[in-house]
Formats: C-alpha cells, structure tokens, sequence
C-alpha cells in the first residue's frame, strides 16, 4: 500500500515538474502579449513580479554644447558616454545613465523593489486591426511600427479548418463502421491498405497532388486544402473511429436487424450516438492539426495573399518582424485563442473518446 502511494507521489511529482516547465514560457509568450512594446524592449516579462531594479530618482540636464567624445563631468564625477549607455555605477545602489542621449540628459537611478505591472490591449489592436504604433527607443529618437490586421487571415483560416474537419470525420464515421459491422470481399485487405497509408509522409505526395489539382483546375482554391487536408487525414481518424465502434457490443446490432432496422437506421440512430466521445475526440486532434499546419496550405494557397491562413501570416510576421515581439506574442495567441476554447469545451468526451476501444470487454 506504501509502495503504491509512493509511486503515485512519484508520477505526480513528475507530471506536475514537466507541466510547470511547459507553463513558463507559455506564460512569458502571454504576458507579453500584454505589455506595451517599450516595456517590451527594455526589461524581461518576468519584471512583472517585485523585483529589484533601477529606479530615476533625479535627472541632470547637461549643457548642449557637451563633447561627447571626451569625458564628462556629471557632479564631480568624469564618465565617459559609453559608461553612461551602459549605466555607471556610483555607489552600490546608486549609478548614472542616460535617460535620453539626443537631449543629452542624465538620469540618476537607486535600487528599489519595484513590479511593471502595466498592461494593455494595443497589441492586439495592432494584430486584429492593423495601424501604427510608435516605439521610443532608448536613445531618445521614434519610429513607426505598421501593425498587422489578422483578422483576414483568422476567416480564411475558419474557412480551411471546419471542411477539413467535418469532411474526413463523417467519411471515416462511415468507412469505420462499415468496416467494424458490415460483410464485403476483400474487406480486410482494404482496411489495412488504408491504414498503411499512415506511414506514407505527406511531404512525399504534396507535389504530385499538386500537378493534379492544377490539371483538373482547382490548384489555389479551399476545395483544394479540403481534399488534401482529408486525404492526409483519413487514415488516422479511420483508424480510431474503427477501434470504438468495432467495440460496441453485437448485442445491440443483432436486436436492431431483428426488428427490421437498416444499416443507415442503425448508424444514424444507434452509432453516431454512440461514438460522440470518439467522434469528439479524433475532432479535436483533426481540427488542431489543420489549424496549425502551415506546409499544406502554404503548398495550395501561398500564391494568393488575400487567402493565407494564420500559420502562414504568423510565419510572414516572423520573417519581417522578427523584433517585433509585441506583434508576434498577440498574434500567436489569437492563434491559439479557438483551438483552447474547442479543447475545454469538449474536454469531457475528449478522455472518454481516447479510452473508448482500448481494452475489450
């Protein structure tokens, strides 16, 4: 009985350490989403929390004539200006720096426990909407920063993601329960041709799919993706929908042939019932593959700007701000922003989908 609570403490401990370690970062990526993008620049998100830091306590106005290039004279104290970027210490607590180095003043900073704990929405504004935003930077000059509207690239990916979703999962729906309950030659055969296209790569078959689609006309089109996206799709779900219905008891299909039910009256009043946890299940892992990818429709709508999908806008936004971190972090959560909401919503047959079929009995 020790032995056993003492495993369990183990596996706890372990699980809860890995998920901590996954959290962090997660963390870091959503607060920053959330600060503005000079706090952004100038300290780590993590200053949120009480903390030790450079406080102003006073500024020097130097006069305008100052030589940079020589040493300067800050109340007795002979700096030079690369100390002052870099912030030269006095005392233990106590350092001069430059608090704007075009107006040529100094700024005389202590330790104190100070948090930034200042937040706010523009940057998801800037990511949803577009517009400009201007940045300070340290030396005192401003740019203008072009945001960029998401909220394109959100629809088209909705369009890509709920077809390439709903299409594989009832033609899998079917195909599973036909294979699982209905008598045809070579039914086996099939089923194993089937699943042996999951080790076959998509990578392997995008190029050819491709000369396909553009022979018969719909290379650049949604049509296209959903094809893809349920051809490279099919195998898996197929498989897993297999695995629960063929576990249904043949109790209930013997009582339902008995009282002269059909097949499709049994698949649609007994099975599609049934297998909503699985159903459920294989839904979320379909939907969250086909949100996120980025190879596929890169493949079959890079050439349509006005058609590109999140992961493709994100991958741009990474290419051409990759200091732009204002922008990338509120981009990345809008991004996650539906498939989370998906996930908690059917979180509840997402384990029973997953545990369904695996043993028997």
């Amino acid at each position: 009985m020790r032995k056993n609570k003492k495993g369990k403490f183990l596996v706890n401990t372990v699980l809860i350490i890995i998920c901590f370690i996954w959290f962090i970062p997660t963390l870091g990526l959503f607060v920053s989403s959330f600060r503005h993008v000079n706090d952004i620049n100038t300290s780590g998100w993590w200053t949120i929390f009480p903390h030790k830091a450079w406080v102003t306590q006073e500024t020097i106005q130097l006069s305008k004539d100052t030589d940079l290039n020589n040493s300067i004279d800050i109340e007795g104290q002979l700096v030079s200006d690369q100390q002052l970027r870099e912030g030269y210490v006095l005392e233990e607590n106590k350092r001069l720096k430059w608090e704007n180095r075009l107006a040529k003043t100094v700024a005389i900073q202590e330790k104190e426990w100070v948090s930034n704990f200042s937040f706010t929405l523009e940057n998801y504004k800037f990511v949803l909407t577009g517009g400009n935003v201007e940045i300070t930077n340290p030396d005192g000059t401003k740019r203008i920063i072009q945001g960029d509207d998401l909220s394109r690239a959100f629809l088209n990916t909705l369009a890509v993601a709920i077809p390439s979703t709903l299409i594989p999962l009832t033609i899998a729906t079917f195909s599973a329960y036909g294979f699982s309950w209905m008598k045809f030659p070579f039914r086996n055969v099939i089923f194993v041709s089937v699943i042996g296209l999951l080790v076959i790569p998509a990578q392997v078959a995008l190029v050819p799919i491709y000369k396909d689609f553009m022979n018969i006309g719909i290379a650049g089109s949604y049509l296209s993706v959903w094809l893809a996206h349920t051809a490279f799709g099919l195998p898996l779900t197929t498989y897993f929908m297999h695995n629960y219905i063929s576990q249904i008891p043949k109790d209930i299909f013997e009582s339902a042939f008995m009282d002269g039910a059909t097949h499709f009256t049994i698949f649609s009043k007994l099975i599609l019932p049934l297998s909503v946890p699985a159903i459920a299940s294989i839904g979320i892992f379909q939907f969250i593959w086909v949100w996120n990818d980025y190879l596929i429709s890169l493949i079959f709508l890079g050439g349509i700007p006005e058609a590109q999908v999140l992961s493709m806008k994100l991958a741009q936004m990474i290419g051409t701000r990759a200091d732009k971190w204002h922008l990338l972090t509120a981009g990345a959560f809008v991004s996650l922003l539906l498939p989370l909401t998906i996930f908690f919503m059917m979180q509840r047959y997402f384990v029973r989908g997953l545990l369904g079929g695996s043993v028997k009995g």
